[in-house]
This record gives structure tokens, C-alpha cells and sequence, in this order.
């Protein structure tokens, strides 16, 4: 039998398990990338003398660099593998971290920080098709949302860290430690993660049936592992210009208009909460407070969100936490008056926004054939970066250009209700359907 059914269809092993877990951790490595340069903006600022424009700038880097990566590498990894990607990825990732330690202009740190941005792109590629193919169909929903809460907890509990080392050493010593982080996150893929199924049965490399055969073992599967023929489809639904075949146009259309909208959201309450509730009056330590009340309400949402997939559908889950998304944004400055309060509204809008960002990786992958999954992922983040890195340079502008706190935060809500907008060109669209040409493609050729 071939090794993705078995998978599809089997009840998830520990090793599964710790594949997912490996992968959530590498994702969580973003969430502390994100909130290191909104943490650290304050004392960034002070030292470089930045304005509000500049210090967007800076913020933006590093969504530059993941963007290039996301569009750039996606399609690669579908060539080279999703492991050797992740692996190559990690390496840049780490290399730019350290140096962002060593910047000593807004100029330099900038750049490294592209660096830093375009590691992360090949990672997020990478990671989110291995731990989608090696769920099982039916926890793949609740496995991608566990996957995007990694997101979340590494921003909370980086959160928590961060604090305690800017206070003591710096800001410096915050990339310093996500450095050391990235460091560990590549010796566990190196040693414990495997290639995608997927790609060894659509590339076939030499040594495709061995690694077919020590990953069945390793998942417990018993009996041979059957190494089809490569289906014809690899051929017809591969690369870039089969994301607008007559098959995949409107679902690309849909993802990508989605992923744009929801991460401008995203980057924005997550790159300026800091700074714009201290413009409110709050202070920077209990600003920092309601950015980690963000974090821990985002690692809820993903993870609910997942739940619900299980009854509806992701399509619906996500139009719905959308709506609710730009309903807290909108009034979420409007309480920083009230501790208590910004604090649980802060929680509710880091659990429907980082749901909205849950529905999205389960979406994306969902809706691709094996052959097309990380070119489909890897562009919907890219184009979703390119969302997160206009976010807080038009942040810093509408500020410098005197709108208030309030202002901004009530247009950023009207953004991301797009989506739910957006959302209903889904409507109609089967997303099973869309992906079964394929499939029946990989089975008749597999007779």
C-alpha cells in the first residue's frame, strides 16, 4: 500500500506526534523572531534614534526577507525536499540572528534582519507540508492548528524571556538567545525529522525506497511499502503557472487575498501594541504585558480552531473568526484605560486573529495536490508577508502623520473584515474536489 494512505487512514504514532511536535517548535521560533523586534523597539529606537517610519522599516525587514523566502523557496523545496530545505533555512535563520546581535546602525540591523526573514520563509515552507502529511486525515486539521500555536506559545513565552533579558543585558541578548534557540531546533530535524512522503514518491530520489521503508518502521507500519510510478499529474500540476490552472485560479485568488489581508492584521497588533499602547498612557512594562496577553490569547485561538474544523468547515470557521477579529481590533485601544480589561480583550483578539492565521495553514495545504503543496504554501505566505510588512510601515507613517492610537486601530479592523469578504468567493468551491484530479491521477497510475 502506499505509505500516504496508510498515513491518511492510521491512527497517529508517537513518532507522528513527535514530528509535530518538532515542527510546532520551529514555528514557534517565529513567534519569538517577531515579537524580538517589537520588544526590543524601544531601547532599538533610543540607541539609533529612530522616528516612527525608520523604526516601521526596521520592523519590516525581517517580513521582506520572509516574504522573498516563502515565494523563492517554496517551489524549491518541492525540487530539493522539504527536510533539506527546512535544514538550509534553519542555518540562514541562525546566521541572522546572531548577527542581528552585532548591528551597530538601524542600516546594518536591517539587513541582517532580511537575513533572519529569509530563513524563517524557507522554514514556515518547509515545516507546515511535513507536519500536514504526516498527520492523519482525520486529526490534520487539529494537528496544522497545533502547529500555528507554536506561533503563539513561542511568542509568549519568548515574551516572558525577553523581558527579563533586555532589563539585564540588552536587546542585543535577545537574538543572541533565539540563536542558541535556532541552534537546537536544527540538530532535531537533522536527527529526528524525515523527508516528506509526498516527495519521495513524486521525485523519486535514488534512495527514495529506503527512506520509504525506514520511515514506515519508524511509524510502526508493517508490510512492504510500494513505490509507485511518478503520475503524470507531478508534470501538469508543478511549478508556479499551475497555481492559476483552470483547477487551482480561484482558490489561489481567494488564499492569497486572505492570507494578505489577515497577516496585515496579524503584524500590525503584534509589531505595534507595544508602542501604541504606551502612546495611550500605559506604561512600557504594562505594555508589554498586554503584547504577551496577545500571545497567550493566540496560542487558545489555533488550537480552537482546530476543534471547530472538526465539525464545520475550515472555509466557514475562519470567515466567522474573521468577523470577530475585526470587531475586537477595532475596540481593543479603547479599553487600555481599564488593566483588567485590555488585558482579557487582548487575549480575545490574539485568539481570533491567530485562529484566522490557524484556518489559513489549514486551508492553504488542503487546497494543492501533493505535486503543487509547497509552491501553494510558499506563495500564500509569501503574499501574506508582503501584507505583514506594509502593516507597520503604514503604522509608522499614519502616525507620523498624526492619526491617533484609536484611529489606526479602528482602520485596522475594517482591513481584516475584507477577509471574511474575501472568504465568500470560496463559497461553491469543494476543496476535497480540488484536490482529488490528483489524486485519482496518482491512483490510476499506481493500478
Amino acid at each position: 500500500m502506499d505509505l500516504r494512505e496508510r498515513i491518511d487512514t492510521s491512527r497517529m504514532s508517537p513518532y507522528q506526534w513527535l514530528i509535530v511536535g518538532i515542527c510546532t517548535f520551529l514555528n514557534a521560533l517565529d513567534g519569538y523572531d517577531v515579537l524580538a523586534i517589537s520588544f526590543s523597539s524601544n531601547q532599538v529606537t533610543e540607541e539609533f534614534s529612530l522616528s516612527g517610519t525608520a523604526l516601521g522599516l526596521v520592523m519590516s525587514a525581517a517580513l521582506l526577507g520572509m516574504a522573498v523566502g516563502a515565494l523563492v523557496l517554496g517551489p524549491v523545496a518541492d525540487r530539493i525536499g522539504r527536510r533539506r530545505m527546512t535544514i538550509i533555512a534553519l542555518i540562514v535563520n541562525g546566521a541572522g540572528l546572531f548577527l542581528s546581535a552585532t548591528a551597530t546602525s538601524a542600516t546594518e540591523l536591517g539587513i541582517w534582519r532580511v537575513v533572519t526573514g529569509l530563513g524563517i520563509g524557507g522554514i514556515l515552507v518547509g515545516t507546515n507540508v511535513i507536519c500536514a502529511e504526516y498527520a492523519s486525515r482525520k486529526r490534520r486539521g487539529l494537528v496544522i492548528s497545533i502547529y500555528t500555536a507554536g506561533y503563539g506559545v513561542g511568542a509568549a513565552v519568548g515574551g516572558t524571556i525577553m523581558v527579563s533579558l533586555i532589563s539585564s543585558f540588552g536587546w542585543r541578548s535577545v537574538f543572541v538567545f533565539g540563536g542558541a534557540l535556532t541552534i537546537i531546533a536544527l540538530i532535531l530535524v537533522i536527527v529526528l525529522v524525515p523527508e516528506s512522503p509526498s516527495f519521495l514518491y513524486n521525485r523519486q530520489p535514488a534512495s527514495a525506497q529506503r527512506r520509504l521503508d525506514t520511515i514506515a518502521r519508524r511509524l510502526g507500519q508493517t508490510g512492504p511499502v510500494e513505490l509507485t510510478p511518478i503520475p503524470e499529474s507531478v508534470h501538469t500540476d508543478s511549478g508556479i503557472p499551475a497555481l492559476f490552472n483552470a483547477r487551482n485560479r480561484r482558490v489561489t485568488i481567494v488564499v492569497w487575498a486572505a492570507f494578505f489581508i489577515i497577516m496585515f492584521g496579524f503584524y500590525f497588533v503584534n509589531s505595534w501594541t507595544p508602542r501604541l499602547m504606551n502612546e495611550t498612557g500605559l506604561s512600557p512594562t504594562l505594555s508589554l504585558v498586554v503584547t504577551v496577553a496577545l500571545t497567550l490569547g493566540g496560542a487558545i485561538g489555533s488550537v480552537i480552531f482546530g476543534l471547530f474544523t472538526s465539525r464545520w468547515s475550515t472555509r466557514e470557521v475562519l470567515t466567522t473568526f474573521s468577523v470577530i477579529a475585526a470587531i475586537l481590533m477595532a475596540i481593543f485601544i479603547f479599553t487600555a484605560q481599564w488593566i483588567a480589561l485590555v488585558i482579557v480583550v487582548g487575549v480575545l483578539v490574539g485568539m481570533f486573529i491567530n485562529g484566522c492565521i490557524a484556518g489559513l495553514y489549514v486551508l492553504t495545504p488542503q487546497s494543492y495536490s501533493s505535486s503543487l503543496r509547497s509552491t501553494g504554501s510558499g506563495w500564500g505566505i509569501g503574499v501574506g508577508r508582503i501584507g505583514a510588512i506594509i502593516a507597520p510601515i503604514a503604522t509608522g507613517a499614519l502616525l507620523d502623520g498624526g492619526w491617533s492610537p484609536q484611529a489606526i486601530y479602528v482602520f485596522v479592523g475594517a482591513v481584516i473584515l475584507l477577509a471574511a469578504v474575501v472568504l465568500l468567493g470560496m463559497r461553491g468551491v469543494d476543496v476535497e474536489a480540488n484536490r482529488r484530479p490528483t489524486q485519482a491521477a496518482e491512483a490510476v497510475t499506481a493500478d
